[in-house]
């Protein structure tokens, strides 16, 4: 496994750990931003997508601030950019 799987594996298992998902989607999307200035630094970009009980009631900007705090400590140095659709089981079926 390099290391590019291993950090979607460790992401993946700290959002399934925090927020129970019933969907849970980590790309890696780094290979697309090569050469950008944030790539240069080793940190990779993602995009995540999480189906979960616990944003129901919650708009946008406090779903994603508690993804960002889940990987608060990856985003010093593993990730450079992150995009989020964080959505509740209802948003999910619609």
């Amino acid at each position: 496994m390099n290391a590019a799987d291993t950090r979607v594996q460790r992401i993946t298992e700290r959002l399934t750990a925090t927020f129970s998902p019933q969907v849970c989607l980590v790309e890696d999307e780094s290979a697309q931003h090569a050469g950008h200035a944030g790539a240069a630094s080793g940190g990779g970009h993602y995009r995540i997508r999480l189906v979960s009980d616990l944003f129901e009631g919650k708009n946008r900007l406090n779903r994603h601030r508690l993804v960002y705090d889940c990987l608060s400590d990856l985003m010093q140095q593993e990730i450079h950019a992150l995009a989020i659709v964080a959505l509740s089981p209802s948003e999910a079926t619609n």
